[in-house]
């Protein structure tokens, strides 16, 4: 089934369509959809459906479509306020177009995702309209605080935690409950769905913090160190934080071997590690929960691998 996913995925974005003119509106949409990415929250959408339906008919893909497109808008915004001048290693639309151009794109990105989720049947679009509002603010709540933390010295895990909950976990979560709403689920399996996406987005941003510092450049796609060359406040220096306030003068060497060597010898590369497994755990039990067969929870098992499985 995830390999069906996969390429229902693939299939979908090969064809979407943005309007034609004007071009310096639509192009840099065209363009963003383009140079790819994980698209994880389609797929997760679309994995929640098939749960409760096999065919992936337009009453899904539409909806699963605007999440990703949602999330596109996401990061053109993202990439003006972060001044990050390469995407997936393509220049970001700012840098490509201008700023002008990149933040009316985005506005009208977010408003594409909106026409796309209002085409769920009309059994649930009232509820899917609403879980999409709520959680596109919610997204817009954490990118808040992330800018927030960069003034500050003193931000805590859990500070931090509720953040990643924020601006990366919701939309996971929101993607897992949306497949079980349009395929006609109750709710307290929507309800496992969402705090199953909920606990694998955290996993999922431990791990890409992890990852940031100790991955394969190659595999993860981007520069190695990027959070701590542009002092971003990761999930490891948070930790390294806790375990020693003096950790901060280090970090703003902005030196990645010596950083790194210092989150080993604090052991914050072996925390995120159990950190990840357990939130990856953790997703599972509402599953279970809610009396999933096994082998569907079997199947939730290996996407969660697929996403997590990068940090060995």
């Amino acid at each position: 089934m995830i390999e069906k996913v996969k390429k229902t995925v693939e299939e979908l974005f090969e064809g979407i369509e943005f309007p034609s003119s004007p071009e310096g509106l639509y192009d840099p949409l065209r363009y963003m959809i383009g140079i790819g990415g994980k698209r994880i929250r389609p797929a997760l959408c679309l994995l929640s459906y098939s749960l409760f339906k096999q065919d992936f008919t337009e009453e899904i893909l539409s909806p699963a479509a605007s999440l990703e497109v949602f999330h596109t808008f996401t990061l053109i915004h993202d990439d003006i306020m972060d001044r990050s001048p390469l995407r997936r290693g393509e220049q970001t639309v700012w840098k490509k177009w201008n700023e002008d151009t990149a933040i009316l794109s985005g506005d009208v990105m977010l408003i594409d995702a909106y026409k796309r989720i209002a085409k769920a049947p009309a059994t649930c679009v009232n509820q899917a309209l609403e879980l999409f509002s709520t959680t596109a603010a919610q997204v817009c709540e954490g990118q808040q605080l992330d800018m927030d933390f960069e003034h500050r010295e003193d931000v805590t895990l859990e500070e931090y935690e509720k953040m990643i909950g924020l601006k990366t976990a919701v939309l996971l979560a929101c993607s897992a409950r949306m497949g079980a709403l349009v395929a006609g689920a109750d709710e307290r399996q929507c309800e496992a769905l969402y705090r199953y996406g909920y606990d694998l987005g955290m996993a999922f941003q431990v791990a890409d913090d992890y990852l940031d510092a100790f991955g394969d450049e190659k595999v993860f796609g981007k520069p190695i160190g990027g959070d701590i060359l542009q002092q971003k406040k990761s999930w490891l220096t948070i930790r390294a934080l806790a375990c020693e306030q003096k950790f901060i003068d280090l970090f703003k060497t902005r030196d990645i071997d010596k950083v790194k060597a210092e989150y080993v010898a604090l052991g914050v590369d072996g925390d995120a590690k159990e950190e990840i497994r357990r939130y990856s755990l953790r997703a599972l039990d509402p599953l279970k929960e809610a009396g999933f067969a096994e082998d569907k929870i079997e199947l939730m098992k290996e996407f969660a691998r697929s996403l997590v499985g990068r940090v060995k």
